[in-house]
């Protein structure tokens, strides 16, 4: 499937500002800024990471409103390039530091605005991730809160049915639930999922430092969630090429390539960078990372469709019959308390 997700959404005018010149540090100033965050994160108790765009460029998926950004382009009446999609994206260097930086027991939670599942998919656990604006690969009953975790992009956007049905089967002797799955991916006027939101701003008024990666801080919620870091009297440490809408209020500020800063970081650190070896998925943080493989399929039964239920949001592997596969490896939802599973698409 195209990256260009944003062709999908609806008409929306206010995108943001977009195509603001991008700042390079001198190195000798950026190996200092550099020592200084690794400096802060050494005596930090609680860092929390925001991701934006910017993280995934390197991978090919452009970003929204740098100087080849999708908006940056689309208000020049020209069309981006990409250059993958999003099945053959790989996490970049960032993804994989962000893992590693995690598994060290460094990095207590991150808090996502990407759709392109490459956090997920490079083994980041899922309890411990907030994917604000859906995930490509993730599809959702819209009656019992499973999740699915998909081996291809969903091709349906903005909490759509995706036209598949839950085949989670409550208990012995009972039919399986049979709600419609829709997509996870939000449109402009969709709410952010609940537990997400909850779970990101606890995180972020627990937080003693708050850092953020590739992002320009405009879309709200998600771009406000640092300033609750600093509210809390903790501090804010921004890495983006462009100005950002919370330089201000930032302790620190790098305008470097995310992917550089965190090549020397890890090094200062004294982490290695896990190697990805393949889509992977982690139940939690204290789990060992699936490989992302298709289940045993179960056979699908006709029953009557269930109502659904639409819902709104506020922002400035399937079988070849299309069938839901057998649960195969849970996994931790995002909104309810109900349970969660891995599912593939052959």
């Amino acid at each position: 499937m195209s990256v260009n997700y944003a062709a999908g959404l609806s008409s929306y005018a206010d995108k943001g500002v977009c195509g603001l010149p991008e700042v390079f540090d001198s190195p000798e100033e950026l190996k200092a800024k550099v020592e200084t965050l690794a400096q802060l994160i050494k005596e930090s108790q609680y860092l929390v990471v925001h991701s934006g765009a910017g993280i995934s460029t390197s991978t090919g998926i452009p970003d929204f409103r740098g100087p080849k950004g999708v908006w940056t382009l689309e208000e020049k009446g020209e069309s981006p390039h990409f250059d993958t999609t999003f099945e053959d994206a790989r996490p970049s260097v960032t993804h994989m530091a962000l893992l590693g930086l995690q598994r060290a027991g460094c990095l207590k939670y991150l808090i996502s605005q990407n759709v392109d599942g490459l956090h997920v998919r490079s083994g980041f656990p899922r309890d411990v991730l907030s994917e604000l604006h859906g995930n490509m690969f993730v599809e959702e009953c819209e009656k019992c809160g499973r999740q699915y975790v998909r081996e291809k992009a969903i091709d349906v956007m903005g909490l759509k049915p995706t036209g598949r049905h839950c085949g989670v089967v409550r208990s012995r002797g009972l039919r399986a639930c049979r709600g419609k799955l829709i997509s996870t991916i939000l449109d402009w006027e969709d709410a952010l999922p609940d537990k997400d939101l909850n779970k990101a701003e606890e995180a972020s008024r627990r937080a003693d430092l708050a850092l953020t990666l590739g992002t320009s801080l405009q879309i709200k919620p998600s771009g406000d969630l640092p300033l609750l870091t600093k509210r809390k009297g903790g501090k804010l440490a921004i890495v983006n090429l462009q100005p950002t809408k919370h330089d201000k209020h930032a302790h620190l500020r790098i305008h470097s390539y995310v992917d550089d800063v965190m090549k020397q970081l890890m090094e200062l650190l004294g982490l290695d960078i896990p190697k990805w070896e393949g889509p992977t998925l982690c139940e939690t943080s204290t789990a060992t990372a699936t490989d992302i493989k298709p289940p045993r399929a179960v056979p699908e039964k006709k029953v009557k469709r269930e109502a659904t239920k639409e819902g709104k949001r506020d922002t400035t592997a399937l079988t070849d019959d299309g069938s839901v596969e057998q649960e195969a490896v849970s996994v931790k939802r995002e909104r309810a308390d109900s349970p969660v599973e891995l599912k593939e698409e052959k």
